[in-house]
Formats: C-alpha cells, sequence, structure tokens
C-alpha cells in the first residue's frame, strides 16, 4: 500500500473463531491488539520515515449490518442505536468503478487520530450475545486506510487503499439456537457469506464470464478486492472443537477456494488535475508570447470584426476568380485558416439548399435551362467576335495611317537635300 497497490486483509470462520480479536484486538492488553491497530501504528511510523514525499491518509469505517451500509465515522451523529447513522448507498460509474455515497472519509494525520476513529467506530458496531459467542459481531465490518502520496513539484500523484474486513460469523442458524431478531440477523450473515462464496467459486472457475458481484452489498464493496487490483489475504479462523468440525471443514475448503484466485494488482498512478492545469495555463501563455515576438502583435483567441471582413472580402474575390492558378491566402494563422473553412462550408451548404427542388421540376426546369443557357452562350460568343472585328479593324486603320505618315516624311525635298550633302561630304 505505501508502494501505491491496493490491499484487502479479511478474517473467516465461525463465530467465536476469534475474527474480531484478530482484526481489532483485545481491550484489555496492549499485547492483544490486532491487525488494524499494529497496521495503524506501521504505516504512520513508514511515513514519517520517508520524507521525500508528502502523504495524506483517510479513514473510513464501513458496517454492512441485514444488507443496509452504515457509516461508524459519521461527524454529525453520536448514535445511540445502529439505525441513526446515515445509510450509505452503493454507486457505480460507466467505468464499473464502485462510490459509497454518504461514507465520510476522515483525515488522520497522526497514529493516535488514526486509533481514536477506530474507538468510535467500534463503540457503533452491532453487538449481541450468542449461545456461539458472548460479545458476536452481528455485522461485517470494512476498515478501510486511504493513502496518497505525491514527490514535491511532481504531477503524478499515488492514491492506495487498505480494506480490513471483520466479516461476521459463519455458522449453520440451527446450531445456534437463536430466535426473533438474531435469527433474522443470522439469515443475513449467511445469505451475504453465501454469495462471498459464490463469487469466489465463480473467480476461481477459468472460463467463468459472468461473476455475480451485485448479489449482495458486501461483495460489490469487496468487488475490487476479490478479483480484480488488489493484492488480498485471507485469514481463516477455526475454532478446534470436536462439535465445530463441520465448520472448520468449510473454513478451510472455502480458504483453498480463495487461494486459487489470481489478481493482477497494478500501481495506482494518476495526474494531479490542478497541478496538470496549472502547468498547461503556463505553457499556454509562453507559446503566446513567443508568439507575439515572431508576429510582432498580441494575438487573441478571437478575430476582431475588421479581420472578419476582410476574410470574406478575400474569399468572395477567390471564388468569383475564373483563373486556376489563383490561390487563397490568408498568412500562417489557424484561426484566419479555420473560419475560411467554415465559411466556404456554409456558402456551399447554402447552395445546394436553394438548389434543391423537387424531381418532376427539375426535369423540364434542366432541358429549359440548357436550352436557354446555349442560346445564351451562342450570343455571348458572337458579341465576342463582332467586338474582336471592331477591335481589327481599329488597329488596320491605325497602321494604314502610320504607314502614309511614314511615306510622306520620306519624300519630302528637305530629306532630300540633306541625303545630297551628307553623300558629297
Amino acid at each position: 500500500v505505501l508502494a501505491g497497490y491496493n490491499g484487502t486483509i479479511f478474517a473467516y470462520g465461525q463465530t467465536g473463531s476469534g475474527k474480531t480479536f484478530t482484526i481489532t484486538g483485545g481491550a484489555e492488553r496492549y499485547s492483544d491488539r490486532g491487525i488494524i491497530p499494529r497496521t495503524l501504528s506501521y504505516i504512520f511510523g513508514q511515513l514519517q520515515k520517508d520524507s521525500s514525499k508528502v502523504y495524506t491518509t483517510h479513514i473510513s469505517y464501513l458496517e454492512i449490518y441485514n444488507e443496509c451500509g452504515y457509516d461508524l465515522l459519521d461527524p454529525k451523529h453520536e448514535a445511540a442505536r445502529l439505525e441513526d447513522l446515515p445509510k450509505v448507498i452503493i454507486m457505480e460509474d460507466p467505468d464499473q468503478n464502485i462510490h459509497l455515497k454518504n461514507l465520510s472519509l476522515q483525515q488522520a494525520t497522526n497514529e493516535e487520530e488514526a486509533l481514536n476513529l477506530l474507538f468510535l467506530g467500534d463503540t457503533n458496531r452491532m453487538i449481541a450475545e450468542t449461545p456461539m459467542n458472548q460479545a458476536s459481531t452481528r455485522s461485517h465490518c470494512i476498515f478501510t486506510i486511504h493513502i496518497s502520496s505525491k514527490e514535491p513539484g511532481s504531477a503524478t500523484i499515488r492514491r492506495s487503499k487498505l480494506h480490513l474486513v471483520d466479516l461476521a460469523g459463519s455458522e449453520r442458524v440451527a446450531k445456534t439456537g437463536v430466535g426473533g431478531h438474531l435469527l433474522t440477523e443470522a439469515k443475513y450473515i449467511n445469505l451475504s457469506l453465501h454469495y462471498l462464496e459464490q463469487v469466489i467459486i465463480a473467480l476461481a472457475e477459468k472460463n467463468r464470464s459472468h461473476i455475480p458481484y451485485r448479489n449482495s452489498m458486501m461483495t460489490s464493496v469487496l468487488r475490487d478486492s476479490l478479483g480484480g487490483n488488489c493484492m488480498t489475504t485471507m485469514i481463516a479462523t477455526l475454532s478446534i472443537d470436536k462439535r465445530n468440525i463441520d465448520e472448520s471443514i468449510s473454513t478451510c475448503r472455502f480458504a483453498q477456494r480463495v487461494a486459487l484466485i489470481k489478481n493482477e494488482a497494478v500501481l495506482n498512478e494518476e495526474i494531479d488535475p490542478s497541478l496538470m492545469i496549472a502547468q498547461l495555463k503556463k505553457e499556454i501563455q509562453e507559446l503566446k508570447d513567443e508568439l507575439a515576438l515572431v508576429t510582432g502583435k498580441q494575438r487573441t483567441s478571437e478575430l476582431s470584426q475588421e479581420e472578419l471582413l476582410q476574410l470574406n472580402e478575400l474569399i468572395e474575390t477567390f471564388l468569383e476568380d475564373n483563373d486556376s492558378d489563383s490561390s487563397l491566402d490568408v498568412g500562417a494563422d489557424m484561426r484566419k485558416i479555420k473560419y475560411c473553412f467554415i465559411h466556404m462550408k456554409q456558402l456551399m451548404n447554402h447552395s445546394k439548399i436553394s438548389d434543391k427542388k423537387l424531381p418532376s421540376q427539375n426535369i423540364f426546369e434542366e432541358k429549359d435551362t440548357n436550352k436557354e443557357a446555349g442560346e445564351e452562350e451562342l450570343k455571348k460568343l458572337k458579341e465576342i467576335l463582332q467586338q474582336r472585328d471592331n477591335e481589327i479593324n481599329i488597329l488596320v486603320n491605325i497602321l494604314k495611317k502610320e504607314k502614309k505618315k511614314a511615306q510622306h516624311a520620306l519624300f519630302q525635298p528637305n530629306a532630300a537635300s540633306t541625303g545630297s550633302t551628307i553623300l558629297e561630304q
């Protein structure tokens, strides 16, 4: 968990075999403390030693009683009864990740704060006396330590969680000899443990496509721990007594099935969104400054009204120009290039809409249009031909006049006398 992987430790066994003592521990002596206090002590000891990263630790404590979830660390209530605590609702996102609504996350900065949260949660737990155990826990409890770590200056953040699960006792209802309210509790406990067993059996089978996680709240919450991105350890607790031999065998068989499951735990790394946003904003500003330095002007995200009018004129000129070599030059500005494409697309769509008519009309109108177009084309060609003839006649007349002038200049007497004088010399 400290390295960034998810982890789960859960205790399974019959009532009175020592599950709660293993997970939480005994209250009388310090040496009797269980896995949760020892884990908290170890984690905070390691966090104090490691100064290379910034760590934040949160604690959550969920109780599942009669298939209903309760938040044992609710800060607003000091509940006299379990039913007064806020109910936790399971929600699932499109990626099939489980989210627990109304389950509070309490920050713990040191071991003492974390242990106080554990004791607060334990005082709210549902405990009752049964023939099997004087203080039997009548619910499943999931104590979760959430750790996030980040190196100073780095945008990468690691998030990991450690589930420490104390399951309720598994035994045959007939054997317990309970009735009324306790019988209802036992039925719910056995049902949820039965669904847990179904999930374990399904996971152990290689070619199984559907895993029934949604059957119970506990299997939904522990979905990652049982067959996903988590390193899971199971502790099987046995009551070594001749009359408990059947329960001991079933516990061992369950443990055997759990041992066959292979989870694929991956490192939980993600980019810190706030740091990433700040980094991208800085990069955008630097690029804007660089662009302003190269072009000599500050560029905004939107084009000005003047620039838009100028672009519209350029597009119209380009579309009206019949020269195939003509080009639309708007410079190396992506905003202007994009605007030109959008504007031309709008013009094309507009022309398509205006050209759309009924098919029956189109046949006749096409013929009439073709005929009219042919006549107009012929008329235009005749006009051009007449214009060329007129231009040729004008040019011929100009050439004739120029020729006459040249001849007249050559045969003048002054020019002849000048020429004889030159010859004599």
